[in-house]
């Protein structure tokens, strides 16, 4: 039977998993394109593992990893607000297929 304590550290491996693989995919990607990439997913694996491993560090009341967990994630989140608004930008910029091309 596995005990409370024993769960937790599992969410925590699984938050501390989550946040390592997203260096991971950062670097396959940038090897991909021989330059240095930062894609959506790392952003999106930053905010969740990190979500992840702040309940752990909540569950163990530690409060240096609540604090630096805490604050990571206003980063993620704010990162991932700034690449929606450009996107969403972007896609308004763009004339739909449906617009006619203006005639000379």
């Amino acid at each position: 039977m596995l005990t409370t304590d024993a769960i937790w550290v599992g969410i925590g491996f699984l938050g501390q998993g989550l946040f390592f693989g997203r260096w991971v995919v950062q670097w396959i990607l940038s090897e991909k394109h021989a330059r240095s990439e930062v894609p959506l997913s790392f952003w999106y694996m930053s905010l969740f593992g990190g979500l992840i491993t702040l309940a752990y560090a909540l569950y163990r009341q530690d409060p240096v990893f609540i604090a630096g967990q805490g604050l990571g994630s206003v980063v993620y989140i704010r990162n991932l607000m700034l690449i929606h608004r450009a996107n969403r930008r972007a896609s308004n910029a763009r004339p739909s297929p449906d617009t006619p091309s203006p005639q000379a």
